[in-house]
């Protein structure tokens, strides 16, 4: 059974299209009615749904590759949190396209596997559970780009909020706090940017050496194969 909620955050995490607009409706239904969600969170995804929405499509785009594309403290990629320029990024990627393939949960997108929306699409696929549990080890990810899309006046961090809520997970704060006092980088700094990019070139292969203790978890349960009847994601209903 589809968990049509994460599917519908799935939805409007993407970069927005025409077909998406036209959609919102249907996914905001859908996200109005999951009372795993407080009222507060409900209210608050309505604001980022009607965006979505009305807004000029255009302007959403642009919004949405400056908010995602150019900053990587908040980007959609998880094991960028993770990882960062490690080979560890690299070799997890690689387990979790076994993952995917052993669900025979066939990803339609050009993202990498790693891609937030990518993610909630699988594990709208999977046993409540098991979803639950992978929200609940990335759940300190969450609270901190929620935070810092607040601090950009964003109405994505909405999304980042009801994530965290339907992980059921006290977030440690001291790592949060830590990861917060971290400097974000500047979009608008195009420069920067590039170099940075240029300089993170993903690795297949593990170093053992690196990685981040905090996540473990999350990427232990990512690597553990499923097996439910092999199926294809629907759009939220």
């Amino acid at each position: 059974m589809t968990d049509r909620t994460l599917k519908a955050l799935s939805l409007i995490l993407s970069y927005p299209t025409l077909e998406l607009q036209e959609a919102m409706p249907e996914i905001g239904g859908v996200l109005a009615s999951d009372t795993r969600l407080t009222g507060a969170a409900r209210r608050a995804l309505r604001l980022i749904v009607t965006a979505l929405g009305e807004r000029d499509i255009y302007a959403l785009q642009e919004a949405y590759v400056s908010l995602f594309d150019r900053s990587r403290s908040i980007s959609l990629n998880l094991f960028e949190h993770v990882h960062g320029e490690s080979r560890d990024r690299g070799g997890a990627m690689v387990s979790l396209v076994e993952t995917y393939r052993e669900a025979g949960f066939d990803p339609i997108s050009s993202e990498l596997p790693d891609h937030l929306p990518v993610l909630l699409e699988y594990l709208a696929m999977q046993p409540a559970e098991e979803a639950k549990d992978v929200l609940a080890d990335a759940a300190h990810i969450f609270e901190v780009i929620s935070t810092r899309l607040e601090r950009r006046e964003s109405n994505y961090a909405a999304i980042f909020a009801a994530l965290l809520q339907l992980s059921e997970q006290e977030t440690d704060k001291s790592v949060v706090a830590a990861l917060l006092d971290q400097p974000e980088d500047d979009p608008d700094d195009l420069e920067a940017l590039d170099k940075v990019w240029e300089e993170s070139e993903v690795l297949f292969g593990p170093d053992p050496n690196a990685g981040c203790p905090q996540v473990r978890d999350m990427l232990a349960t990512m690597d553990t194969p499923v097996n439910p009847a092999p199926v294809k994601p629907a759009a939220a209903q």
